[in-house]
Formats: C-alpha cells, structure tokens, sequence
C-alpha cells in the first residue's frame, strides 16, 4: 500500500481530485492490487512438472493371451493403422481414399507417443501432409511444428446462432498431382477464431480400447453410485453418456440407439471402437468406409474413387478379407493398457495424495473387465484412472459442444494411463505443463455453465506442501 501511496500523488489528475475521491480511488486500487497478488498465488504452484518419463513406452504391445488367430488381426490392424494414404493409391506404398478433406494421412501418424495407438508425437506430421504431392493448402495459424495434432470443430454455424458442431478438415487435395480437376477451398478459420467460433481436438490414445470396450455398463452405473456422500461434499457429480436422453446428474452419456453406455471420444460419444474407428477414417482422412458411406464433400471433380472406399475384401481371406475399419478396430481392441514405471517412495506418497484430495472420485484407478467372447479381455483388472462418466468442467474448458447427451461443458473423465508420456494435454492441447493441466480444472460458473466438478479438487491440491504436490506429480508422470 506504501507503494501505491507514493505513485498515486505523482499524477497530477489524482491530486486535484476532492479528498473523498481520492480516498476511494485509494481503496479502489489497493484492494485491486490485492485481488490480482491472490490470484497469482492461487495459480502458481510450488511444484513443477517432471516432465516425460524416459523409461520405455511401456504401451504398445498386444494384451497377453491372445490365439494364434487374434494376434494375426492385431499385426495386420496395427499394419494398417500405420499406412499412408493416398486419393487413389497410386502413390507408392500408399493405400486409396485420401480426401477430398482431410487432417491427416494415417492413423499412427498422429496417434504416434509414446508408440502407435498413443496421441499426438513430438514433430506435428500435419506440417507435411498440408503440401504433400504438390497440394496448395496453407498451414492454419493453429497447426505448429512443434505443437499438437489438432482438428477444429465450428461450435456455431456461420450465423453463430444455429449449432454446428462438426469437424472442419483443415485441408483439401486441391493441387495434389493424384487428384488433378479437383479445386476446393480450406475452410477460414482465423474468421472463425475472430468470431469465437473455433475449438480444437487433439488425439485420444486408443492404448487399452479392448480392456475399456469390455467393462460391463453394470460396473460403469455402480461406480457412479459410489462415494455418493464424498462426492455430494466435493461437488462432483457426473454421468455416463447415455442414449436414454436422461440428463440429470449422476447419470451416464449413452446412445440414442439402445440406452447402453458410450465411452469413447472426449465427450464419450461413441459406444464401440469399431464406430470410433470407422468415424475417425471418414473424418480425418476423408476415407469411406462401411460404417460411413459417403463423401463428406461430394463436390463435383472431386471424387475419385467409387464409395465406400474401404469395403469387406471378398476376393481375400484371413485378416486381410475384413475391411480396414475391422482391422483398425481389431487393433486397438487387442491393444494391451500402458504399464507404469516401477514405484518409489515419491510415487507411493503420490497415490496417497491422489486418493486424500479427491482425484479419484472421478479418475477410478480400476475397472474390472466383464465375461468377454476374447479370453484375453475376461475378467481382466484395468487400470485407466477413469469414471468413463461426463462431468461439468466450468466455462474455461467449456468448448459449447454437444455431442450426444454431453453438453457444452461436459467431457468424460480422461483415463490417465499412459500419462507418463504425453506430451500435451486437455482437450485441446493448450498446455503441455501438467501442473496447467490441472489448474484448468478449476473454473467458476458464470450465466451459461455451472461450475466445474473438480473445484475443491483443485483447491485441495492448491493447499498442499510443496513437498506433496511434487510426489502426487511424480505419480501421475510414472502412469
């Protein structure tokens, strides 16, 4: 206050003000310096992100015990997960489909880290793929070198009253030397960004989809149920994303279709990994396929291929007769869950702390797979550190998407295997600090959304020695 005592007298404006002015601009500006040193210091922490674990991936590999069979889908999944593709396949070493809209070239390409089946690598591969085989796409202002695999959803239409919702691709194969007579145009996202209208995606990891696909909806809704009390306390709520249009809290995300439980996506909102497959393929390489038929863009002199594009190869046998989807989906089902490092008296304090502040009220450390048609996934402990339910995360993550029964500010509990080696987080990938991360899940409500879930969470955290944060650090970096 002595501070501001003896710069205020220094301007001439404030000493020809009346004396009761004066003496309020005083209060006025002492109590706003006030207010800004509290929220410096309710965001700043005392520990620091360790950063990524250099220990092996530890993901990756195929789950244990699977038949001679099911490991020959996995190689041949995990073969096509890792193909480039192509408009018309002509490009050596390169499957057919690509375009006429797309925001990457392969699976793996961007579900790269640690291994294949992970999220976004450390080299951002959209840089290349923008202007490969000649294409003239320009790179968006959002798409670094250095930074996260994205995609950009449009929340509103171009009215910005109506929903939107959907995938913008960030580039054509306008230019491109397979897809000659094609001319399209990219979609203006920095128009969209100056009318608030632009949200990102970055890639989930698909490490454990077999083990997660398995769980028993049964388990999903009793687990909700839990701690009923402790989460009442802690302002937690959440709901699995269910088809039944049941919108109160406590309840899941579902399908429209047979009121079972959807797990997969950032907002839940697919149900199995074959949809998820299928969808993605469609989406972010512009690929048909059976579960998606037809072009997202048929604009004329743009398609080159007839549709679907990825079918059931009849003329083929073994896994090579299923179609890249079945192959895709193949793969990630038999796909074993990341293994975490060794433990040490940091990270066993880090569990402690991970269990006392409330973490695990949503992120549950342990499902237990149901009765399986694959021995290999029956009965199996899996350990995502995940609800798998949708949960209020205030207006600073709100993207005002509705996916689903999910809401604009609602997101399924992020499983944090793996976690060791991301290297970005959250939704959209704004930070990879994890200390950030999880400071952004605080938010206070405001006149469209509620406050977020994992408020005294964060609060908690906020209020631990330096000393605790760090070894709760530790241990969400040895997953």
């Amino acid at each position: 206050m002595s501070q501001i005592a003896r710069l205020l007298p220094r301007l001439t404006a404030y000493s020809q003000l009346p004396r009761l002015t004066r003496a309020t601009l005083f209060v006025v500006v002492g109590l706003f310096c006030f207010l800004i040193g509290a929220q410096r210091a309710l965001t700043q922490s005392a520990a620091h992100d360790p950063g990524v674990r250099s220990s092996p991936a530890g993901a990756g590999a195929p789950i244990a015990g699977l038949t001679p069979n099911q490991r020959a889908y996995f190689d041949a999944g995990l073969e096509e997960f890792s193909e480039v593709e192509s408009v018309k396949g002509t490009v050596s070493n390169t499957g057919a489909g690509l375009g006429p809209r797309f925001n990457g070239e392969s699976c793996a390409q961007c579900h790269a880290q640690p291994a294949a089946g992970g999220t976004s690598p450390s080299v951002n591969p959209q840089v290349a793929a923008a202007n490969n085989q000649g294409a003239t796409n320009q790179i968006p202002f959002f798409i670094t070198a250095n930074g996260p695999v994205r995609e950009a959803r449009f929340p509103y239409a171009a009215d910005l009253r109506h929903p939107d919702g959907g995938v913008h691709a960030l580039f054509t194969v306008t230019g491109r030397g397979d897809a000659v007579g094609c001319n399209l145009k990219q979609p203006n996202f920095q128009q969209a960004a100056d009318a608030g209208n632009l949200i990102f995606r970055i890639p989930t990891p698909v490490f454990g989809g077999g083990l997660i696909e398995a769980i028993p909806d049964s388990a999903i809704l009793a687990q909700a149920n839990m701690q009923s009390d402790a989460k009442h306390r802690m302002g937690i709520g959440g709901r699995p994303n269910r088809s039944l249009g049941i919108g109160i809290t406590g309840s899941p995300n579902t399908s429209g279709n047979d009121g079972t439980v959807t797990r997969f996506g950032w907002k839940a909102q697919n149900k199995s990994l074959e949809i998820f497959a299928g969808e993605a393929y469609n989406v972010e390489m512009g690929i048909t396929n059976e579960l998606f038929p037809n072009e997202r863009d048929e604009t004329p002199g743009c398609s080159f291929n007839g549709t679907p594009e990825d079918a059931t190869n009849f003329d083929a046998s073994g896994p090579e007769l299923s179609s890249d989807v079945v192959r895709f989906a193949m793969f990630m089902r038999f796909l074993d869950q990341p293994q975490p490092a060794p433990p040490t008296p940091s990270t066993r304090n880090g569990a402690k702390v991970f269990q006392q502040i409330g973490c695990s009220l949503c992120h549950t450390p342990t499902f237990t797979t149901g009765q399986s048609s694959v021995g290999a996934l029956s009965n199996i402990p899996a350990n995502l550190f995940s609800d798998l339910l949708l949960h209020h995360m205030g207006p600073g993550l709100a993207d005002n998407i509705v996916q689903g029964q999910a809401q604009g500010d609602e997101f399924r509990t992020a499983p944090l295997w793996g976690l060791g080696q991301r290297l970005y987080f959250l939704h959209d990938g704004r930070t990879s600090d994890l200390v950030k991360a999880i400071l952004h899940h605080y938010g206070a409500g405001d006149h469209h959304y509620p406050d977020s879930e994992a408020n005294a969470v964060i609060s908690n955290f906020k209020k631990l020695s330096g000393q605790d944060q760090q070894d709760l650090l530790s241990f969400l970096r040895s997953l």
